[in-house]
This record gives C-alpha cells, structure tokens and sequence, in this order.
C-alpha cells in the first residue's frame, strides 16, 4: 500500500495545523456552555487551557501531522493518563457529543468524518474507568 500523500493524510483533510486547533477549540467551548457537555466538563479542572492544548497535540498526530503530543509528552498511553478522573458511561457520551457537535461545526470534509469518527468514538469509550 503506497504512503499517503498530503492530500490524503487525515491531517490535512480536516484543515492542517488551523483545522485541527479550530475544532479543539470549538470542542472545549461546546463542553463549557451546552448542558449534554455537563458530565465532561465536570471531570476537568476549572481551566481547560492545558486540556485544549494536549489534545490539539494528540490529534495533530494521531490525524497524521506533526508528532507534537509524543515529542512533548511521551507515548500517549491514554487510558494510563486518564485513570485519574472518574470516566463513566455519561461523561462518555457527554464527551462524543460535543466532539461531534465540534466535528460538524468545523471539519468541512465530510468523508473523513466516515473514517475518522467510528475510531474517536472507539477511544472513548476505552478512556471509561468506571461502570456506573
């Protein structure tokens, strides 16, 4: 299977460095003010600022642009990372909700949603730690 070329890297597709810093942004403003972002807000600290910034990192390269979360942090690991906050089952849904709200606000390829939303809505359900 050849490589993928800039035009077809998820990265790019959703708008490169811009796209992604976009909806990372529009995701953390959906979680602050809508009731179903709630249950995710709830988890984090008062400020989000520094969960904005790592998870425009993680996505920057997981979408196949610039490793900036590993440079900075290491291997994601993100179940280990998250075993700190209490993640169950409507913080889950509370998060997908506003990711998605975030996706279709901001990410003009809609195609790439196909691919890449089944696999975010994956990773969060793994991030859950609690059944309740």
């Amino acid at each position: 299977m050849p490589a993928p070329t800039a035009s077809t890297l998820p990265y790019d597709r959703c708008g490169g460095e811009a796209g992604v810093r976009f909806l990372t942004r529009r995701f953390y403003e959906l979680m602050d003010s809508l009731p179903e972002g709630r249950a995710a807000r709830a988890i984090h600290p008062p400020s989000l600022h520094a969960a904005e910034r790592k998870l425009f990192e993680y996505l920057t390269g997981w979408l196949g642009g610039p490793p900036l979360f590993v440079e900075r942090y290491g291997p994601p690991m993100l179940r280990r990372r998250h075993l700190h906050a209490p993640i169950g089952p409507e913080a889950v849904e509370s998060w997908l909700f506003c990711f998605h709200q975030a996706w279709r606000e901001t990410i003009d390829d809609k195609a790439i949603g196909d691919e890449i939303l089944p696999k975010i809505d994956a990773l969060a359900h793994h991030m859950r730690n609690i059944l309740a």
